[in-house]
């Protein structure tokens, strides 16, 4: 089988020359790289996306090598990035997310990807690791989403629908609109599934709308609204024995408490560029965000919401013989959050219960990023790129629930911290070579910051490190393989660790250092196997050797032990067919090395391998009438395997511990798109 996967190469080279619709092609050509200068990133576009499920967007994602998206549920997803990340024990936090150039990670650190509907994605570039001096420096790296943009001169009316197993159902209606200077673009989406596992529905409606002006020959407006209203139960972890026997089961609390979250999600934003000439020019945004979430536990109830506001202004220009940029990007939040009883034990089988008031709560959080970079010629063709990112993170916590000594307010203000970085490149005839270092740091979460008594700790500090990069990224074969190769290793000191020391408390504390080795293969082969028939193989492998070098928890030493919540060896590769005509067949795999499971090294989840398989056809029907449809089965063997795990799950009252998120048995799915064409000026 490996030997087979070798030869189905890597990303972002799908069927683009065989697509036909034109779309596509000039949509991923027209979005442009958001990473500055010479910063090294990994791409997907939307052929790429188009090979998986338009609900499954952790397999899209996980094309990318070095990333890797564990997800429970569609509404509870963890995103890694070269190990950082793998021991949060929910969300996403040590990234940068950004939308349409608009940074959308929290105050404290969290991205929430499952706000944004993928297929309004027109490309998604990641950069892995610190080294994006302009996109925040986290240790994690940064992903920015970029929307589908309307081709000047075209206006169309699309709409995109599925159906599948678990009686799922998902539309994605859009309609858009470009002249020479405006251009509107409106989509608004609906999914509902019942899930895979008891208590596992989901129903979401959003709707997204982008708009852009063009005030003269040097400004521009541009606008975005995305807005998200979801309801999602929450079935949870299974302990082992659960997760082999009935991985449909949920966990029996949650199953009891009906266990769900209520969110509302709202993001705002303006942007002005202009061009003061050739040499010069600037982008200065401003953005609202605003998020109401509820949600009923076994343990309580949370009712919280968030307003947040920011700005981001980045000036790029020409100086001397280089290319230079700065800017900074200032984000302000205020966090309300009350915790009540769930009652749901004495409500004869009805689920949760409001009753009384547990806690109140408001944290006013607030991070600044200044940054500036320089990229300039030292040879004819190689390139250096020196970089320095300021970051200055504040928290404000105010106890509103307890009055006198029980009142837990205080406030931690993080020390001013320098983060530079510097990176090489050489080009040659048939590609580039190149080398970064760099420095991160990542915030400690919410919880991460208190003390079992619920206080701020002002000892936490945020994790720091270093990364090394060496790679090359080259087209060979008249330009029909395309290879990339990386190499990397990640020093992280004062290593945050979240302590589950209850079922809804968890603490933080900075225990040791770690070190992150890898390789990350990426490579991709355009072929023909008749005439007007194509074939892309390709794969994407990542070699993980991720080890605390110094862990001592309380009496117990783990220093050498592997970094639990991170595989050792990941492969997703594919192979894509195609004709002229609009026929598309993809094939997919994946394969998911045991993972540590705690800090100990003594318990593994397993290995696994899962098979996806997808076919298309597109085709014009009338003169401006397009349709498309599709059908494929996901998991096509049935594998039982954990989508996502826990580290170091804790029993409580003499329960295993729960480990397992179970991925999705074989699922079916199928679609119809949809799209109608009006006269414009390019026709």
């Amino acid at each position: 089988m490996l030997l087979t996967c070798f030869l189905t190469f890597s990303q972002s080279q799908q069927l683009d020359s065989i697509n036909t619709l034109d779309e596509v092609t000039l949509i991923e050509e027209f979005i442009t790289k958001k990473a500055v200068g010479i910063t090294e990133s990994s791409s997907l576009g939307v052929a790429d996306l188009e090979q998986f499920s338009p609900i499954d967007f952790a397999g899209g994602l996980n094309q990318i090598s070095g990333l890797y998206v564990l997800s429970g549920a569609l509404n509870t997803n963890r995103i890694t990035i070269r190990g950082v990340g793998a021991r949060t024990p929910f969300g996403t936090d040590k990234l940068r997310l950004y939308f349409n150039g608009i940074p959308v990670t929290n105050g404290t650190g969290v991205s929430t990807i499952e706000a944004y509907d993928f297929e309004n994605m027109g490309r998604i570039e990641v950069v892995k690791g610190p080294k994006g001096t302009a996109l925040g420096a986290n240790l994690g790296g940064a992903i920015v989403l970029n929307t589908k943009p309307p081709q000047v001169g075209r206006t169309f009316l699309g709409n995109s629908f599925t159906f599948g197993s678990f009686n799922t159902l998902k539309n994605n209606l859009a309609f858009r609109h470009s002249e020479k200077n405006f251009n509107i673009n409106f989509s608004y989406n609906h999914l509902q599934t019942d899930g895979f596992r008891q208590n596992n529905s989901f129903e979401r409606d959003g709707f997204l709308l982008t708009s852009s002006v063009r005030l003269n020959d040097k400004g521009k407006l541009d606008f975005l609204i995305n807005h998200i209203d979801y309801t999602a139960g929450i079935p949870s972890s299974l302990n082992e024995t659960d997760f082999r026997e009935d991985p449909r089961r949920a966990a029996a609390n949650w199953l009891a408490a009906r266990g769900f979250e209520d969110n509302r999600y709202t993001l705002a934003g303006i942007s002005y560029g202009h061009r003061f000439n050739q040499k010069l020019r600037t982008t200065n945004s401003i953005f609202y965000t605003y998020l109401d979430h509820f949600e009923p536990r076994p343990f309580n109830i949370l009712d919280e919401f968030t307003h947040g506001f920011g700005l981001r202004s980045v000036t790029e220009g020409k100086l001397f013989k280089g290319d230079f940029t700065f800017g900074g990007e200032l984000y302000k939040d205020e966090y309300n959050w009350q915790t009540f009883i769930n009652e749901f034990r004495d409500n004869d089988g009805n689920g949760s219960l409001q009753g009384e008031r547990l806690s109140e709560n408001k944290e006013f959080r607030s991070q600044l990023n200044l940054f500036g970079g320089y990229t300039f010629p030292i040879a004819n063709r190689l390139q250096a790129q020196v970089g320095l990112n300021f970051n200055k993170t504040d928290y404000d916590f105010r106890d509103l629930f307890n009055s006198g000594e029980e009142n837990t307010s205080a406030q931690r203000d993080f020390d001013p911290i320098l983060l530079p970085s510097f990176g090489l490149v050489y080009e040659v005839g048939y590609g580039r070579f190149f080398a970064n270092a760099s420095r991160g740091f990542s915030n400690p979460g919410l919880e991460e910051t208190l003390t079992p008594d619920g206080v701020i700790n002002p000892t936490i500090e945020q994790e720091k490190g270093w990364s090394y990069e060496l790679g090359s990224v080259l087209t060979l074969w008249n330009k029909k393989l395309n290879l990339g190769i990386s190499l990397y290793q990640m020093d992280i000191t004062d290593l945050l660790v979240a302590e589950r020391i209850d079922e809804d408390l968890f603490i933080g504390r900075n225990a040791g250092e770690t070190k992150h080795q890898g390789i990350e293969l990426d490579a991709s082969y355009t072929g023909k196997i008749a005439q007007n028939w194509s074939i892309i193989p390709r794969i994407s492998y990542s070699y993980s050797n991720h080890t605390f070098v110094d862990f001592l928890d309380g009496d117990n030493d783990f220093s050498g032990n592997n970094l639990a919540g991170v595989p050792r060896h990941r492969i997703n590769s594919g192979i894509t067919i195609g004709n002229a005509s609009g026929i598309v067949f993809n094939l997919t795999h994946q394969f998911v090395d045991e993972i540590p499971l705690t800090d100990a090294n003594t318990l593994f989840s397993e290995s696994f391998n899962v098979f996806n398989a997808q076919l298309r056809y597109r085709t014009k029907v009338l003169d401006k009438f397009h349709i498309g449809l599709n059908a494929g089965v996901n998991n096509l063997f049935n594998t039982n395997f954990a989508q996502s795990v826990l580290v170091n799950a804790v029993g409580f009252g003499g329960n295993q511990p729960r480990f397992f998120f179970p991925g999705n048995g074989i699922n079916y799915f199928a679609g119809v798109q949809l799209q109608y064409r009006f006269r414009n000026s390019i026709d």
